[in-house]
């Protein structure tokens, strides 16, 4: 397996680059990295699409553990929508999903919401929320009127 672009220092760099160092995980399978991008508190919790809560690391590892079981999940985020202060940031993603099956590759969309936070040990994942999306563009935008 190809050692990963993203050293531990590089993890606690940005939410952007935890963000970029989780899913290449995903992307290669790599449950190490993937859960190096957690982190280490009893309250972390994941849901995965039509799945249960899962709360604490042990609980998400296993989780991912699952669903790697199969290899890879090739999960490629588009149109990252960000809010970010200091301390926190939360990040709204369209994952496009590629499913290989004997009818051949086909996509599928999931809504993801990821929260960050900055630990001790630099910027951390400590939420992972994914819905489907369905087999069609799931992003709907109405203009807005400026408030002031």
């Amino acid at each position: 397996m190809p050692k990963s672009r993203y050293s531990a220092a590089q993890l606690g760099g940005t939410a952007d680059e935890v963000e970029a160092a989780f899913y290449e995980a995903l992307q290669r399978g790599d449950l190490d990295q993937l859960m190096a991008c957690w982190a280490d508190e009893d309250d972390v919790f994941c849901v995965h699409p039509g799945g249960p809560r899962q709360v604490g690391v042990v609980a998400i590892r296993a989780a991912f553990e699952a669903l790697l079981t199969g290899g890879s999940l090739r999960a490629t985020p588009e149109r990252v929508r960000r809010i970010e202060t200091l301390g926190a940031a939360v990040h709204n993603v369209i994952e496009r999903i590629e499913l290989r099956t004997a009818e051949g590759t086909h996509h599928a969309w999931v809504v993801a919401t990821n929260v960050y936070m900055k630990t001790a040990e630099g910027w951390r994942l400590v939420a992972h929320h994914a819905s489907p999306g369905g087999s069609e563009e799931p992003e709907h935008t109405v203009p807005g009127q400026l408030l002031h």
